[in-house]
């Protein structure tokens, strides 16, 4: 079977709804840790398409995680390369970081179901260009982006840009990956912890609009990589 490749991140989740919506392409993903060192089963110009997904890890903090360096380089030469990418959280990051674009501390912290617009311009995209034009998005992080000259935004709301295109690169700010087990693992040490009030109490809004959100978002995710994976074919 055919793979893509995705580049994850210690405790930073894993393809969740993705991994599904690939095997429906006759797709499957192979996850790649830099953090543990090592790489990929194969050499990189066998993969069809590059996922990379988010995690604890700052763009600026190569000093302190210097396999970061080893994935800017393989996100770049991706981008060059111009095979379809997707990143997400982290992941947009990278792409606008490597592309001429910044990234930078969000005007305030998005940790939990938070209201996406999607712009006209995704309208005809070919990956984020179906369903409805305001997303209830699971979003969790607290930096943002500034997409790259030339890029086109696909997606924001009142706090950041959410989603852009460049070249055959998608950044996602939000996480369309999530499923219920992944969320389970992120959230369950907060719902844990009463040392801190403001974290425990986002962390039960968060739990308490699963059941209202949830499947809406995975079937979201689910189809928007089914859009990426056919790219990749």
């Amino acid at each position: 079977m055919a793979e893509i490749l995705a580049i994850a991140h210690t405790d930073g989740g894993t393809v969740g709804v993705f991994a599904g919506a690939a095997a429906e392409q006759s797709l499957a993903i192979e996850q790649w840790v830099p953090a543990e060192g090592g790489e990929p089963a194969r050499p990189l110009d066998q993969y069809l398409g590059l996922v990379v997904l988010g995690g604890d890890e700052n763009i600026d903090e190569v000093n302190r995680y210097p396999y970061l360096t080893r994935e800017f380089e393989v996100v770049s030469n991706w981008i060059a390369s111009e095979r379809p990418l997707l990143g997400v959280c982290l992941g947009a990051q990278m792409i606008a970081h490597v592309s001429g674009g910044s990234v930078f501390k969000a005007s305030e912290r998005e940790f939990g179901w938070a209201q996406i617009d999607v712009l006209p311009a995704a309208h005809d995209d070919p990956i984020s260009g179906f369903g409805e034009e305001r997303l209830t998005a699971l979003a969790w992080h607290d930096f943002a982006f500034q997409p790259p000259p030339g890029s086109t935004t696909l997606a924001s709301n009142s706090v950041c840009v959410q989603a852009f295109r460049y070249r055959e690169a998608w950044g996602f700010q939000h996480h369309p990956e999530i499923d219920t087990a992944v969320l389970d693992h992120w959230i369950a040490p907060l719902l844990a912890d009463e040392s801190d009030p403001a974290r425990r109490e986002q962390a039960e809004l968060l739990e308490a609009g699963r059941s209202a959100h949830m499947q809406a978002w995975n079937d979201y995710g689910r189809e928007l990589f089914r859009r990426f994976a056919k790219r990749c074919r």
